[in-house]
C-alpha cells in the first residue's frame, strides 16, 4: 500500500522551516584546563617515568635541600645513629681483637690503675689473675658493645666524660679515631648545612611577596591594558626587582603540530622604561594589548570562553640575606575582570605615606568598550564614545551627588530652625484674620468679589 502524501509541500513544512530560520551564534563553556602554576606559585606538573634515577644522587646536597622536612628530619638521624653504631663494631673489634673484652674476668679480683697507668698498663690487687698484672689495653672501660657504643658517641660528639680513653700503645685504636673524627666532621657539615640551606630558602622570602587576587583590563592612557597589582609585605626591600609575564596556551602550528604548553612572552610598561622597579609600595604592572600582544584579538566574550593562562613572575635579590628569590601566580580567564581598575591604597596622612593592604585587591567598574584591541586600532571612533560616555555619566553622577548634598543641608537647616520659631508662626497665624470670598450676581453675567 502507498504512503498517502501530504497536502503541505515539503519546503512549508517544519523541517523545511526550521532548517531556513536563521541561527544564534552559540557560544560553547570553557574546557576546565589545569592551571600550569597555581595561585600560591606552585608547579602544577607531575614527572612520570623517570628512568635514570640515578641522577638525584649525583648530586646529593641538592636532594636533601628539596626533601620535605619529614624525609630530612630522619635522613639527618638515621645518618648519625648509623655512624655511632658502625663505629662502635670497630671499637668492639679492636678490643676484642686486643684481648680488652677479657678482661671482665679481672674485675672479679680488685683491679685498680697503679702509678704507670699512664702507659696502659693495670695492676691487679687482691686475689686477681696474675697474668692481668701487666694488661696493656687499647680502650679501657671497652667491655662489651654497649660500652663501645658509648665510647663511639663520645668520641663523635667530643663528650669526652673520662672514664673510656685510648691509649698510646695501640695504633689500630689510634686510626679508628682519626678516621671517626674526620667522618663525624663530614656529616656535621653536609647534614647542618642542608638544615641551613632549607631553613633559608628563597621561597620564604616569597611569601610576602603579594599579588592581587583578579587582573583588570580597563583603558588606560587610550589604549587597552591588562593590569595586575603587587606588593611587599616587608620593609625590608627587594633589590633588582623584575617582573615578567607570559601567557600560557595550547596552539596549533600550520604544519598540524599541537603544542600543550605554549609560552609567550609579553611586554609591560616597566620592562621597557627601565631594568627593574623600585618596589617601595604596591605597583600597579601594565600591559599595554598592542598588535604584538597575544590578546590583540580578544574581545571580552572570547576572553571568557578562552583557556588562556597568564603567568606572572616576579624575581629579586633579598636585601637582609642577598639570596635571590621569586614569586609566582597565574590568572586564568575567569580571573581577569573586565571594565575593571584598581583602587587607590596609598594616602598621605599627616606627611607619611600610608598603604591600606585591606583594599588591595579591590576594583570598581569603569567604561571600557567589550571589542578587542584590534577592532579599537580600525574604529577608533569606538573609544571616542565610550570616553564621551563615559563621561556624561561621570558629570551626571556628579550633579546627582550635588543635588543629593544640597537637599541634604536644607532638610538639616529646616530641621534646625523649626524648633525655635514654630511658636511663633503658630501665634502670627491665630492673630492673622481669614480670608473670605463672596459670590455676587451682577447684570449681563456673574462676577465674582472676593472681600476680606
Amino acid at each position: 500500500m502507498l504512503a498517502r502524501k501530504s497536502i503541505i509541500p515539503e519546503e512549508f513544512g517544519l523541517p523545511g522551516l526550521a532548517s531556513r530560520m536563521p541561527r544564534k551564534p552559540v557560544f560553547r563553556d570553557r574546557v576546565n584546563k589545569a592551571r600550569f602554576i597555581a595561585k600560591n606559585g606552585s608547579c602544577n606538573l607531575a614527572h612520570k617515568n623517570i628512568r635514570e634515577q640515578g641522577r638525584f644522587l649525583q648530586d646529593v646536597f641538592t636532594t636533601l635541600v628539596d626533601l620535605k622536612w619529614r624525609f630530612t628530619l630522619v635522613i639527618f638521624t638515621t645518618t648519625f645513629v648509623s655512624s655511632w653504631l658502625l663505629f662502635a663494631m670497630s671499637w668492639w673489634l679492636v678490643a676484642f681483637a686486643n684481648g680488652d673484652l677479657d678482661s671482665g674476668d679481672a674485675d672479679s679480683g680488685n683491679v685498680t690503675r697503679g702509678g704507670d697507668a699512664d702507659s696502659g698498663n693495670v695492676t691487679c690487687g687482691g686475689d686477681a689473675n696474675p697474668r692481668w698484672q701487666n694488661k696493656t689495653y687499647c680502650v679501657t672501660d671497652v667491655k662489651s658493645f654497649t660500652s663501645a657504643f658509648l665510647f663511639s658517641i663520645e668520641v663523635q660528639v667530643t663528650i669526652g666524660f673520662g672514664g673510656r680513653m685510648i691509649t698510646e700503645h695501640c695504633l689500630t685504636a689510634i686510626t679508628v679515631l682519626i678516621m671517626q673524627n674526620i667522618t663525624g666532621l663530614i656529616i656535621n657539615a653536609v647534614m647542618l648545612g642542608c638544615i641551613f640551606m632549607k631553613t633559608a630558602q628563597s621561597n620564604r622570602r616569597a611569601e610576602t611577596l603579594i599579588f592581587s587576587r583578579h587582573a583588570v583590563i580597563a583603558v588606560r592612557n587610550n589604549c587597552l591594558c591588562f593590569m595586575i597589582r603587587i606588593g611587599d609585605l616587608r620593609k625590608s626591600m627587594i633589590i633588582g626587582a623584575t617582573v615578567r609575564l607570559q601567557v600560557v596556551r595550547k596552539t596549533t602550528t600550520p604544519e598540524g603540530e599541537v603544542i600543550p604548553i605554549h609560552q609567550i612572552d609579553v611586554a609591560t610598561e616597566t620592562a621597557v622604561a627601565s631594568n627593574s622597579l623600585f618596589l617601595l609600595a604596591p605597583l600597579i604592572i601594565c600591559h599595554v594589548i598592542d598588535k604584538n600582544s597575544p590578546l590583540y584579538d580578544l574581545s571580552a566574550m572570547e576572553l571568557q570562553c578562552s583557556d588562556l593562562e597568564v603567568i606572572v613572575i616576579l624575581e629579586g635579590v633579598v636585601e637582609t640575606t642577598g639570596i635571590t628569590t621569586q614569586a609566582r601566580t597565574s590568572y586564568i580567564s575567569e580571573e581577569i575582570q573586565w571594565g575593571h581598575r584598581f583602587v587607590p591604597i596609598v594616602t598621605e596622612e599627616e606627611g607619611v605615606y600610608s598603604v591600606d593592604y585591606s583594599k588591595f585587591g579591590n576594583t570598581i567598574k569603569v567604561t571600557t568598550p567589550r571589542c578587542s584591541a584590534r577592532e579599537l586600532d580600525e574604529k577608533p571612533s569606538i573609544l571616542i564614545q565610550t570616553l564621551q560616555k563615559s563621561e556624561l555619566s561621570h558629570q551626571n553622577s556628579l550633579r546627582k551627588r550635588n543635588s543629593m548634598r544640597r537637599n541634604n543641608s536644607m532638610r538639616k537647616s529646616a530641621g534646625s530652625g523649626a524648633g525655635g520659631g514654630a511658636g511663633g508662626r503658630r501665634s502670627n497665624s491665630r492673630l492673622a484674620a481669614p480670608k473670605v470670598q463672596f459670590f455676587t450676581p451682577a447684570e449681563g453675567g456673574q462676577n465674582m468679589n472676593t472681600v476680606t
